[in-house]
């Protein structure tokens, strides 16, 4: 047995209280590393009778190998006479299995070696697996972190027990991120490495507005208002669009606060971000009216609905089209998003000239039997006479060919 003391297990219980490391799996680690340096060190690698016992009272390790106890020894490797079993156990008997201690003397050095070596790429296993575990649950939910550094436009933002990565597509445009400050992040994806877990996060993603409501508004985590769609445009506009399952809870009220606390909060925490909280319905038409606000809207005339396309005509006054539209389109562009209806916009006066020109370009069908029987007698006496003029010609080029005939015989 080689002494290794009790600083081997304060050191564990260390590490299993800095970073969540179980005593457990270093000990394991400090056994197979023995067996593997006693493989080695003998060269019987395909041995399997071999085993690493450690003594917690004592603080001694040592290397073991089980035979089985019987009569004759055909394979002293893995067999052992009764004999000689007895000197080890005096109540030892045929067909038991005895543990025989093999440790090689000067084994200290090697055992030492390998066991660093394992010990060290086991941590890393560990710290692997507890990431990987801790941010898998937490994929898809809001986390708060510290923004660290910026690399290559990428924000590298501490979340505990790893960093994560912010690629430029996840952050808020024009948004300085300075190094120090604390973040609320959307942890949007987690990768398997060969070290640690890749951990993706988002400061845009749209899940962060839902997550930010469902903190400020009880009615929404207690299940008395429901969020039915979030369009964002991170750091210009968001557009969420909410229900109520309780006739007696104002949805949208709810959501603003009293006095306008809970959504300034929000609106706070995404950096003055404007938000459109918009009434859901199952009506399309009103729906879409909703989700075009603060733009008033004239009518909305459906038309398409069906399972290949949602596309809907929306006049609104001359004085509301750009509103309703929104800078570079932004505006209906969200309604589209949180609806999933293809939305056209026109201002009265455009209709207007739309119905014009169509009315000019109209031609009225003739119903009248007595019209279409006129124009059909019309039609075959044109076609007569062009007939006619056709024989008459016919017969013009014939006699001016006799002439010819006549004249050149003279």
């Amino acid at each position: 047995m080689i002494k290794i003391g009790t600083a081997l297990f304060e050191a564990c219980e260390e590490l299993e209280r800095e970073r969540g490391i179980s005593k457990e799996v270093l000990i394991n680690s400090l056994c197979d590393a023995m067996v593997a340096a006693y493989k080695k060190h003998m060269r019987v690698k395909e041995a399997t009778n071999i085993e690493a016992i450690l003594d917690e009272q004592s603080g001694e390790i040592g290397v073991f190998r089980t035979k089985l106890v019987v009569e004759d020894v055909e394979d002293p490797d893995v067999q052992i006479s009764l004999s000689d079993a007895k000197e080890i156990a005096e109540d030892v008997e045929l067909g038991d299995e005895i543990k025989i201690e093999v440790t090689p003397e000067q084994f200290g050095r090697i055992a030492a070696q390998s066991a660093k070596q394992v010990i060290t790429q086991r941590i890393r296993e560990a710290e692997r697996n507890l990431v990987l575990q801790e941010f898998m649950d937490k994929k898809g939910t809001l986390t708060t972190g510290i923004i660290q550094r910026v690399e290559n436009r990428n924000v590298i933002v501490n979340i505990g027990k790893t960093d994560a990565i912010m690629p430029q597509k996840e952050q808020i445009p024009g948004e300085y991120y300075k190094p120090g400050n604390r973040i609320r992040v959307f942890v949007l994806n987690v990768k398997e490495t060969t070290r640690l877990p890749q951990v993706i996060v988002s400061h845009a993603h749209a899940e962060i507005v839902r997550e930010l409501f469902e903190l400020e508004v009880p009615e929404i985590e207690d299940g008395i208002v429901e969020i039915k769609s979030i369009s964002r445009e991170a750091g210009y506009r968001t557009k969420i669009a909410v229900w109520s399952n309780d006739p007696e809870v104002d949805s949208v009220g709810a959501c603003i606060g009293p006095r306008g606390s809970r959504i300034q909060t929000i609106v706070s925490e995404l950096k003055n971000e404007k938000i459109d909280i918009v009434r859901y319905s199952e009506d399309p038409v009103e729906y879409i009216v909703n989700a075009l606000s603060p733009a008033r809207v004239v009518s909305v005339d459906i038309l398409a609905d069906d399972e290949f396309a949602h596309e809907a005509m929306v006049v609104v006054p001359d004085d509301q089209l750009s509103l309703a539209i929104g800078r570079e389109g932004q505006n209906v562009r969200l309604a589209h998003k949180l609806t999933g209806w293809k939305i056209d916009i026109k201002s009265v006066s455009q209709m207007e000239k739309a119905e014009a020109a169509n009315f000019q370009n109209y031609e009225e069908p003739v119903d009248d039997a007595e019209d279409i029987e006129e124009q059909d007698e019309l039609q075959q006496e044109i076609e007569e006479e062009m007939n006619q003029q056709a024989i008459d010609e016919e017969d013009f080029q014939e006699d001016q060919g006799s002439e010819d005939s006549a004249e050149i015989e003279e």
